[in-house]
């Protein structure tokens, strides 16, 4: 049985608040983050993403407060993340009410992090993120917000740290993040393919027809997306709706 593709709605936060940039700069206000989340909620999003793009020590207690006040208007499942470096990081995180933990920078620099919390939670709830820029023929792990890179192959990332733990990846494009040029469809295809978890395509997205082509052509599971969703440009009722007549799986109701 072919599962059905999820459409993931994603909040980007300072910690209070919703911001959306292009290409991780040039960050502007997107809204309330309950607010937004209960919106989504109705309109059908199968899951959602909370992550912290500040990510700093000061910010935590607001992030962990915002994670509260975001899962009390869910019934879908939430992933979170954004300065987790620590098993007690993400207990605090899940104990917020999140049902997934996501792990990037940290994860880099400290492998095993994948491996103790898979342990603590199961692989099921352990989210590996990769931010990804192309470099030549290959795709290059960036950290810190997309601004370093740290000259790992990303395919061989995924690969590594699905073998530590991580039961799901989400890949996000470097080069199209924010720039509603649909997703990077090689780069999702060269990672899903190789790996035997679900992969969420991230960046680019704006088109019906992108997200067509990233589930046919680039194999990912689910695909993720801010700004069109923010901004009212693609519905996700209509979003299901269009890739259910093209024969795409989605789940129902939409």
């Amino acid at each position: 049985m072919t599962l059905a593709h999820r459409i993931i709605p994603c909040l980007d936060t300072d910690g209070e608040r919703v911001v959306k940039g292009v290409n991780f700069v040039s960050l502007r206000d997107a809204g309330d983050p309950p607010a937004l989340a209960a919106r989504y909620n109705a309109e059908g999003a199968d899951e959602l993403v909370v992550l912290d793009i500040a990510a700093s020590r000061d910010r935590r207690p607001t992030f962990l407060e915002t994670i509260r006040r975001v899962a009390a208007e869910l019934a879908i499942p939430l992933t979170a993340g954004g300065g987790i470096r620590t098993l007690p990081d993400a207990r605090a995180v899940v104990q917020a009410g999140a049902d997934k933990v996501t792990v990037n920078t940290a994860a880099v620099e400290r492998p095993k992090l994948v491996s103790e919390l898979s342990r603590e939670f199961g692989a099921q709830a352990v989210v590996l993120a990769i931010d990804a820029k192309r470099n030549a023929e290959r795709w290059e792990v960036m950290v810190r917000g997309g601004r370093d890179s740290t000259g790992l192959d990303a395919v061989a990332w995924a690969q590594e740290g699905v073998s530590l733990g991580a039961g799901e990846i989400l890949l996000t494009s470097v080069d199209r993040d924010g720039t509603q040029s649909g997703f990077d469809v090689a780069l999702t295809a060269a990672i899903a393919r190789t790996v035997t978890v679900p992969v969420i395509a991230s960046g680019g997205a704006k088109l019906p027809e992108h997200f067509a082509e990233i589930f046919t052509e680039g194999s990912a599971d689910a695909a993720l997306a801010a700004s069109i969703f923010h901004d009212r440009v693609q519905p996700i009722s209509a979003l299901k709706a269009f890739l259910h007549a093209r024969g795409v799986e989605v789940r129902y109701p939409c």
